[in-house]
């Protein structure tokens, strides 16, 4: 028995010692659930700290550039070989954690990460455009809106700062695949893009409020940003452009040079579970990959168009990925370009 107890009280100790101390996370823009991080903070007695980023292209820099004292960070799914290849990402077999049974089948083998052994399913969406539908009454399941804008929404249209999204909704809507190296259509994009952004207000990922407050009228945007900002401003709705546009799914993966590695593999394994899996859900508006956590995630959720794509515009989605890199220099290029 007291062989028994001494066991006991040293795992315990050994769990405690575990728990203890910092975890650093480098995330997305307001995408974090404050009563996700509260509750871990408090189960684990772990002080979190969020850095935020807009684009994967700048996470991946300040990630390559070293020095930044990150545990984490949250990567779209496209761009986790490039961590793992560049060797940028810490093995945690999240296949073997306690939490991944509860991982939804469709996310367990995935291309990205074949068996999850970097990283965990976050969150998961689509990016459309975001509209006025009380200025701009036409269709709105078109990327017409940012690249041939009606003249309602001119001089009032935003696009976010992320390379991949927008490179695809343009070479979608000029009748391109993801990926394509015609450098025919590229020059369409590029001339396309040019001409559109006469009417644009920024390139930027702008405050909420911007829309609520209707300085904003439309912008290409993700499907749960658009939920919260519908919220508390009704005039606003979410299109899919009927071109094509981005399916993704962001996920959660520990950094090599991580400072708290097994905290890390903590936060790893605590969103797995399915309550804390709504807590993700409630915030940003988004699906996550877990099973079971439906039960307690927020009413208006459930059936949101901004999470059910529209009859007939489910075959126009593309699960994102990256392209070879001549491909992607040649994408880099134009995008230097538009943002000058």
């Amino acid at each position: 028995m007291l062989l028994k107890t001494s066991v006991i009280a040293l795992t315990l100790t050994a769990q405690s010692a575990l728990a203890e101390g910092e975890l650093n996370i480098f995330t997305w823009g307001n995408y974090t659930s404050p009563e996700l991080i509260e509750k871990f903070e408090s189960t684990y007695d772990v002080k979190v700290t969020l850095t935020e980023y807009d684009s994967n292209d700048a996470a991946l820099a300040k990630v390559k550039a070293g020095g930044h004292g990150f545990d984490i960070v949250v990567p779209t799914h496209s761009f986790v070989p490039v961590f793992i290849s560049e060797g940028l990402l810490l093995e945690t077999r999240p296949d073997q954690m306690e939490n991944f049974s509860n991982v939804d089948p469709r996310w367990v083998d995935v291309d990205w990460d074949p068996g999850r052994h970097y990283t965990v399913p976050y969150q998961w969406g689509t990016t459309g455009v975001l509209v006025h539908t009380g200025t701009y009454d036409g269709d709105i399941n078109t990327s017409a809106i940012f690249l041939d804008p009606p003249e309602e929404l001119k001089g009032q249209i935003n696009v976010v700062p992320e390379m991949q999204d927008v490179m695809n909704l343009a070479i979608f809507y000029y009748g391109g695949e993801m990926c394509t190296d015609d450098l025919t259509l590229l020059k369409k994009v590029r001339d396309g893009m040019l001409e559109a952004k006469k009417d644009w207000i920024g390139i930027d990922y702008p405050a909420f409020e911007k829309f609520i407050n209707e300085d904003i009228l439309g912008s290409v945007f993700w499907n749960g940003a658009s939920m919260r900002i519908r919220a508390d401003n009704a005039n606003f709705a979410y299109g899919y452009p009927k071109e094509g546009y981005p399916v993704w799914q962001d996920t959660i993966a520990v950094l090599k040079d991580a400072r708290n590695p097994e905290n890390a593999k903590l936060f790893q394994n605590f969103v797995m579970d399915p309550e804390n899996a709504a807590l993700i859900s409630n915030f940003g508006r988004y699906a996550n990959g877990t099973i079971g956590s439906e039960p307690f995630m927020d009413p208006d959720l459930i059936g949101a168009p901004e999470l059910v794509i529209p009859e007939g515009l489910e075959d126009a989605g593309h699960f994102t990925e990256l392209c070879a890199p001549e491909t992607q220099e040649l994408y880099t290029r134009i995008w230097t370009e538009i943002q000058k």
